[in-house]
């Protein structure tokens, strides 16, 4: 066995090695890490237990054909990752078009949401089920959101949780959703509800604070040979300025003492070698890290990281004798009736991914665990089963499958269990003891962050290695975490005496606020309208279909009231439209009542807890 150990005082060159940083993984965080490093003229090597750049967010090449690990859309609302990126790469970024479905029932929905589409594949009763499930549950909501499913349900209601999220989440997770934390449900649906949805189909993808919802984009950026280009890229600037990024360097064991790590093992080819470093930045999974840690860490600690969960991915990529198979991006399946879980269309997102645009590449996900019965099945068989599954659906004819390719890739999903957070803590609670051991990125920090908060995640750790002070674990957790961490460093670190805030300006105003929530007027209307529209139409339907020499003598009495409303295909329609609007303004109307009370109420306290603050303080003094 061979093993190489550069040592600190060996010589000057090895000196300079045992003061650089060493980064352990070449996916996005890891190399942009190396990369912020070199920006602020420290040195770096990066270790790569693969044979290839990018952690999930590789592309994969087969026969000139490219599949991603999942699509990557390069979208982001923080300006300094938008800026990296066309730095990086400013002429190969495609501008792509999104059109993405959801296939449930044997029929296939727009997502996002377009209302006459939704409509016509619901039907009239399933619509109307939808409604009344979405005013029961604002009426009587989960008290408490532990779970995936209350979280939803809160939101969406719990029939359309029933529909667009529980079979499809089950799949991915492989547990029920009352078994999944709501964290997941929170970071990754954010700021979307029923509402949202609807207010988006009719007056576009903005809510009224001018904020964008990500999860509703309908265009983003692409690199046209996928997003492994990206990261190549990084790979070939940062290696020209003397950052190696070594290949096949698994790495076992982790030496620490005194409070410090002093260097890493890595298995190699050629056997083991030790790199020793002044900082280490990890992205490899928590769970691996911590059984590397020599001497091993607290029992508690080690359990805590033996407990996280994780979640298999493969893809099988299939290459069809076709030109144009379906027109999507991606589309979900929310049906039990096949195992696959989300199928891409590679060429949808830019024909370059392609070698002859005769032909064309998909994708088909499983979400699976490593060691099951569809992980150990041959490629063969899975190529063959990815190609009956896609037939069934109606979206390709098997005869035009002409090759195939199966793409395996461990702990690619942290899972969010309801007790991820507690072991966490207990895990960063011991990492306090190693303060030139940082983590970042997707499994570096077990959790289930974009490829844009994994950048934040390594330019924080970067940065800190140089003098700052940032905290790694802040990234996507609060939606302004930016802008937050920012504040944080203008007050923390400038040396300046921090200055009195208005209470409005600090935590207690924002708890106020938390406690006094406020109706979202749009939401109140349209929860209003849409049942009681729906209701009125559904009623007349009725009659009209059932017949009879009097038909709805009864509920004709509602034309006193309804101007134009008749027991008739016309006058139903005119009703639906009629009550709607009444039914919409009269929740919109209730909502502002009751907000702006809710607000006086709110700055009356406010005004309290100022005085109350102001006498404290002028008490404090005179003592």
């Amino acid at each position: 066995m061979l093993t190489e150990k550069v040592s600190s005082n060996e010589s000057s060159a090895n000196s300079a090695q045992s003061q650089r940083c060493v980064i352990i993984g070449a996916g996005p965080a890891g190399l942009t890490a190396a990369h912020e490093l070199l920006e602020h003229g420290r040195s770096a090597v990066v270790l790569e237990a693969d044979h290839q750049v990018g952690g999930i967010s590789r592309t994969v090449e087969y026969k000139g054909f490219r599949f991603d690990i999942g699509g990557h859309r390069f979208f982001s609302k923080v300006k300094m990752v938008r800026d990296w990126w066309d730095r990086m790469m400013p002429d190969d970024f495609l501008v792509r078009p999104r059109l993405s479905r959801i296939f449930y029932d044997d029929k296939f929905f727009d997502y996002p949401l377009k209302p006459l589409n939704a409509l016509r594949s619901l039907g009239l009763l399933e619509a109307a089920r939808i409604g009344i499930s979405f005013v029961t549950i604002k009426l009587f909501p989960y008290q408490e959101e532990n779970s995936f499913e209350q979280w939803v349900s809160n939101r969406f209601g719990r029939r359309l949780y029933e529909i667009f999220f529980k079979t499809y989440t089950e799949k991915v997770w492989g547990m029920p959703c009352s078994e999944i934390g709501a964290d997941w449900a929170a970071q990754r649906i954010k700021n979307l509800d029923l509402m949202t949805l609807v207010r988006t189909a009719f007056l576009g993808n903005q809510m009224s604070d001018g904020k964008i919802v990500t999860t509703l984009i309908e265009e983003f950026n692409y690199p046209r040979l996928g997003p492994g280009m990206m990261w190549e890229r990084v790979r070939e600037v940062i290696e020209d300025r003397g950052c190696p990024v070594e290949f096949g360097n698994r790495v076992e064991r982790i030496t620490h003492s005194g409070g410090r790590v002093r260097s890493v093992t890595a298995r190699t080819d050629e056997g083991l070698r030790e790199v020793v470093g002044t900082h280490f930045i990890s992205s490899m999974p928590i769970r691996d890290l911590f059984e590397s840690l020599d001497p091993p860490p607290t029992e508690e600690a080690l359990q805590a990281s033996r407990d996280l969960r994780y979640r298999d991915f493969l893809t099988v990529g299939l290459i069809l004798d076709c030109s144009d198979p379906f027109p999507d991006n991606w589309i979900y399946i929310h049906s039990d009736s096949v195992r696959v879980g989300r199928i891409q269309n590679f060429k949808a997102w830019s024909p370059e991914m392609v070698p002859d645009l005769s032909k064309s590449c998909i994708g088909l996900e499983y979400f699976v665990q490593e060691d099951d019965e569809l992980w150990r099945m041959a490629d063969k068989e899975l190529i063959a089963l990815g190609t009956r599954e896609t037939a069934a659906l109606g979206l390709i004819r098997a005869e035009d499958v002409i090759d195939g390719v199966v793409i395996r890739m461990p702990k690619a999903y942290p899972v969010y269990d309801r007790d991820y957070q507690n072991r966490l803590e207990i895990i960063r609670t011991y990492l306090k003891d190693l303060p030139n051991l940082q983590l970042v990125g997707r499994n570096g920090q077990h959790r289930y962050n974009n490829q844009d908060h994994s950048m934040v995640t390594a330019i924080y750790a970067a940065r800190n290695i140089t003098g700052s002070s940032y905290d790694v674990w802040s990234v996507n957790v609060e939606e302004e975490y930016l802008e937050e961490a920012s504040d944080r460093e203008a007050s923390g670190r400038s040396g300046d005496r921090q200055i009195p805030q208005r209470l409005e300006e600090g935590r207690a105003a924002r708890a106020l606020r938390d406690a006094f929530a406020r109706y979202d007027a749009m939401a109140l209307g349209f929860a209003l309208a849409i049942p009681a529209a729906l209701g009125l139409f559904a009623a007349t339907a009725i009659l009209l279909i059932k017949g009879g020499p009097a038909v709805g003598a009864n509920l004709s009495l509602l034309s006193n009231y309804i101007a134009g409303f008749r027991v008739s295909w016309t006058g139903a329609f005119i009703g639906m439209l009629e009550v709607g609007v009444l039914g919409f303004c009269f929740g919109w109307t209730m909502a502002r009542l009751i907000n702006a009370m809710v607000g006086w109420q709110e700055r009356a306290l406010i005004r309290r807890l100022e005085r109350r603050l102001t006498l404290e303080a002028l008490d404090k003094e005179v003592v």
